[in-house]
């Protein structure tokens, strides 16, 4: 994706301080290319990506913070609770940093920010009259507990005999190649889950809270309601059924409950002494907190092309959304007058 800060003509101009169009991963390009394929996949668990930063963290939880299998088995207030502090240090720790670094201390200023607006930090949509106060409420008292409660389920079952979970010296093959496919599943997950929770009912119920935010941050990421939570992060359970080493588990739950605060901080690089780092958000999820009803998966998986809900980035695609727009408007008029 390239960045444009010229003042051409453009549905964009008065916001947007990024152009190109929406590039998706070449995993799922057409004629396939192997070699491309292999190194998509695998560089980002071995450069400095936040997938390879969530394997470390995955790495160190399990050799050295989790309770023994004994003290896992009962389902004790203590370790459970040791499991949501560190669970709830991560989050701060991740969603914190980010953005101390990009919105409080302004370190990147508007460089490689998508949307060259400020926050918008207070409005009395959000609780507390306060869209950062807000957003941690909701990631810090639902998304974590939520989080660790499929965590602690899983461990318990494990402990229990009730979940099967591989060794790696016995399936390290098997290791490697979920590695692989875990962001692709995810994405997949995420597309239909997202889709459903647009569907008027669930909106209305839990899905509305996250789209309050318009300009996001990256505690916006897991703002979300109860409901939601359990639905974002349920992709998890295909852990329960399907026998894969722990460290995969802890993987995958970062990647769903850590992975918002980056793809929502609104930055496509985070840049460090005029140094690019690593990749933060990308255009595609942003353009659908403006839009709504386009992008409901991610740059993974083509998804949306393949199911005609793509907003690639261009004017054209923009038009098209704001005359879908003005088109159902008047429909409901007509119907409900």
């Amino acid at each position: 994706m390239s960045i444009n800060k010229s003042k051409s003509a453009s549905l964009h101009d008065d916001i947007w301080n990024h152009r190109g169009p929406v590039v998706f991963s070449p995993v799922f390009s057409w004629p396939a290319k192997p070699l491309t394929i292999f190194r998509t996949l695998t560089t980002r668990w071995v450069t400095l990506t936040r997938t390879m930063l969530f394997l470390v963290i995955a790495l160190g939880v399990y050799n050295f913070l989790l309770p023994t299998s004994a003290v896992m088995a009962d389902l004790s207030v203590d370790w459970i609770l040791i499991t949501l502090a560190r669970n709830t240090a991560l989050m701060i720790i991740v969603a914190g940093s980010l953005h101390l670094y990009l919105f409080t201390f302004f370190k990147q200023g508007l460089n490689l920010k998508f949307d060259r607006r400020q926050s918008m930090d207070k409005h009395k949509r959000f609780n507390f009259g306060n869209q950062v106060h807000d957003n941690i409420f909701w990631c810090l008292i639902s998304g974590v507990p939520i989080w660790t409660a499929y965590e602690v389920f899983y461990f318990w079952g494990v402990a229990n005999g009730n979940i099967t979970a591989l060794t790696f010296s016995d399936h390290s093959f098997t290791f490697f190649i979920w590695l692989l496919i875990l962001p692709v599943f995810n994405s997949a997950h995420f597309y239909f889950v997202h889709r459903l929770l647009h569907w008027p009912p669930l909106y209305d119920l839990a899905h509305r809270l996250h789209h309050r935010n318009i300009q996001i941050g990256p505690w916006s990421g897991m703002s979300m309601h109860p409901v939601e939570h359990i639905l974002y992060i349920s992709s998890v359970l295909i852990h329960f059924v399907i026998p894969t080493h722990p460290v995969l588990l802890l993987i995958h739950l970062y990647l769903r409950c850590l992975t918002p605060a980056f793809s929502h901080a609104g930055f496509e690089k985070l840049i460090v002494k005029g140094k690019s780092i690593t990749e933060a958000a990308d255009f595609h999820h942003q353009l659908h907190h403006k839009y709504f009803d386009c992008n409901y998966g991610n740059i993974e998986v083509p998804l949306d092309r393949w199911l005609n809900t793509l907003h690639d980035g261009t004017d054209n695609a923009t038009a098209v959304i704001l005359q879908k727009r003005r088109r159902m408007l008047q429909e409901r008029k007509q119907n409900f007058g």
